[in-house]
C-alpha cells in the first residue's frame, strides 16, 4: 500500500533524466507497427505482449537487454520512431513529468538502411510535436554502446555535437558493462566534452564501483546512469557527492537486473541520507512495467521516503537536467511553485 497518496505523487512535478526510447514503447504500438511492417510479435494481444515484455527472469543486465530485440525490430523506420517518441512524451506528461530526456542509440535504428541523421530527425520531430501538443519539454541524449567499437562511439559523439542546439543535449554510453570498460570509449567522451556537450554514462549497474570510477575519471561524466554499486568505493562516493555529480537512480530495473536484491535493499536511501544528488527515473517503462509515479511510490513504500524528501529528489531532477540554464531556470521556478502549492 502506498504510504503517500498516489494522486499526490502523480501531481508532483517531475523531471526524468534516464529513459530509453526503445525500452518505453506502448504494447499496442508494437502490434500496430508490426502489422504495418509485416513483422511478427511474440504475442498477438497488447496485454499478453506487455506481460511477455516485462522482464521477470533476468539473472543479469545482459539478460534484461535481450528484450530490446523485439522493440528494435519495428523501430527501423522514421515514421515509427516519430510515433514512439511522441507517445513516450505524451505518457510522461500524463504523470506529471514537466521535462524528459529521452535516450537511444541511433546505430541500432539504422539496421535496415535508415541514415543516422534521419533516425535522429524522426525522434526529435516526435518530441517537438509532443511539446507543442502537451507542453512537456523533451530533449534527447544519444548513446554509444560499450560492446561496439570505439570508432562507432566517436561517430556517435560527432553526431551528438552536430545536433547541439537542435534537440540533442547530451552524450551517453550504455550496454553491458561486464568486460566492456568505459575507458575504451574515453576518446568519444573527450570529443563531446571538448565541444561543450554534457555527458552521462551507465555505470555501477552491471559491474562494480570500479566501473563508476572509470565513468567519472576516464570519461569525465557529468552524471552517472544507475550508480547502484557506487557505495563499494567510499572515496569515489565522497568525490561524486562533493562535486554534486547526479546519480540517475532506476529502482525497478535495478531489482530486475539483480543490481539490487530488492527495493528495500536498494542503496537509494543510503545515498540520499549521505547527501548525494539523486534523481528517480524509469529506465525502461515497457520492460520494467513502470511509470515515474511508480518509482516515486517504491521509494516511499520500500525506503520510507517522505513527501518532503521526494520533493527534494524531484527538484534534483530539474537542477541536474542537461537543458541550457536559460531554459532550465523557468522550469525550476515552475516546479518550485507547483511543489509549494502541492504541499499546501
Amino acid at each position: 500500500m502506498t504510504t503517500i497518496a498516489r494522486d499526490v505523487l502523480r501531481r508532483l512535478p517531475k523531471a526524468e533524466l534516464h529513459c530509453h526510447l526503445d525500452g518505453s514503447v506502448r504494447p499496442q504500438t508494437l502490434l500496430d507497427l508490426a502489422a504495418e511492417q509485416g513483422k511478427r510479435m511474440p504475442r498477438t494481444e497488447a496485454s499478453a505482449l506487455a506481460e511477455f515484455m516485462t522482464v521477470r527472469d533476468a539473472r543479469s543486465l545482459e539478460d534484461y537487454l535481450t528484450r530490446f530485440q523485439v522493440t528494435l525490430s519495428v523501430l527501423q523506420r522514421a515514421d515509427a520512431l516519430e510515433r514512439v517518441a511522441y507517445e513516450l512524451a505524451e505518457d510522461a506528461h500524463r504523470e506529471g513529468v514537466l521535462y524528459i530526456e529521452v535516450r537511444f542509440s541511433p546505430i541500432l535504428n539504422a539496421q535496415e538502411g535508415l541514415a543516422l541523421d534521419a533516425v535522429v530527425d524522426a525522434v526529435v520531430r516526435g518530441l517537438q510535436r509532443a511539446e507543442r501538443d502537451c507542453g512537456i519539454v523533451a530533449r534527447v541524449l544519444l548513446c554509444a554502446l560499450r560492446n561496439l567499437s570505439p570508432d562507432v562511439s566517436m561517430e556517435l559523439a560527432r553526431l551528438t555535437v552536430a545536433y547541439r542546439g537542435r534537440g540533442i543535449v547530451g552524450f551517453d554510453l550504455a550496454g553491458g558493462e561486464a568486460g566492456n570498460p568505459a575507458s575504451r570509449h574515453a576518446r568519444a567522451f573527450d570529443y563531446a566534452r571538448a565541444h561543450d556537450m554534457a555527458c552521462t554514462c551507465h555505470a555501477g549497474e552491471g559491474d562494480g564501483g570500479s566501473s563508476v570510477r572509470e565513468a567519472v575519471h576516464a570519461c569525465g561524466a557529468h552524471r552517472i546512469g544507475h550508480g547502484t554499486r557506487l557505495f563499494e568505493d567510499r572515496e569515489l562516493l565522497d568525490y561524486v557527492n562533493d562535486r554534486r555529480i547526479a546519480v540517475e537512480i532506476c529502482l525497478t530495473s535495478n531489482v530486475q537486473t539483480r543490481a539490487a536484491q530488492s527495493y528495500h535493499a536498494h542503496p537509494l536511501r543510503t545515498y540520499f541520507d549521505a547527501g548525494l544528488n539523486v534523481v528517480l527515473n524509469t529506465d525502461n517503462r515497457l520492460m520494467s512495467a513502470t511509470t515515474l509515479t511508480d518509482e516515486y511510490a517504491h521509494a516511499a513504500d520500500a525506503l520510507g521516503f517522505t513527501l518532503d524528501e521526494l520533493c527534494a529528489v524531484a527538484m534534483n531532477g530539474f537542477e541536474s537536467a542537461f537543458l541550457p540554464w536559460s531554459q532550465r531556470k523557468p522550469l525550476l521556478d515552475r516546479a518550485r511553485t507547483m511543489i509549494e502549492a502541492l504541499r499546501r
